[in-house]
């Protein structure tokens, strides 16, 4: 592909992009998901229990990363999380210092529910998509979460 073509696009990705966050960082939608998977859990916790879930082993500094919020906010709701039985912490095989978030099997079986809820939402959204359109987006967003991933960010520019 040349880069004139994929520059003209950057914009509109990028708008795309903004817009798929934007509302997947509604309050309202996890509060819809909570309901939907019908389980009581307040949803600032909601987001932090999946990213567990998906990604535990994982300490409360890259949570904090992950969700935007800062790490002494993100340290209490874990505790929560863990004073609810949905996880628990355990020291890292890698740094003594750092204790991760592991999921229990309390908390898989609610983010099994959420799953679910997931799944029905998402039906209503592709219902009118034809099969291999999910599949092609399924596939093309794998791979640009690979490729943003491994892409380093250019170092910032110093002022002199």
């Amino acid at each position: 592909m040349q880069n004139t073509h994929i520059y003209a696009q950057l914009r509109d990705l990028h708008g795309s992009l903004l817009e798929i966050v934007g509302v997947m960082n509604q309050p309202q939608r996890d509060e819809v998901m909570v309901r939907e998977a019908g389980i009581a859990l307040d949803r600032a916790l909601f987001p932090l229990l999946v990213l567990v879930e998906r990604l535990g082993p994982i300490g409360v500094v890259e949570l904090a990363d992950r969700v935007g919020r800062d790490y002494t906010t993100v340290s209490r709701q874990v505790a929560k999380l863990e004073s609810l039985g949905l996880i628990v912490r355990q020291g890292s095989p890698r740094d003594k210092r750092v204790r991760e978030s592991v999921i229990t099997p309390q908390g898989k079986a609610m983010t099994d529910r959420i799953d679910e809820a997931r799944a029905r939402i998402g039906l209503q959204i592709f219902e009118s998509w034809e099969p291999e359109d999910v599949e092609h987006l399924v596939r093309l967003m794998r791979k640009f979460a690979e490729g943003i991933k491994q892409e380093p960010l250019p170092p910032a520019a110093t002022a002199e």
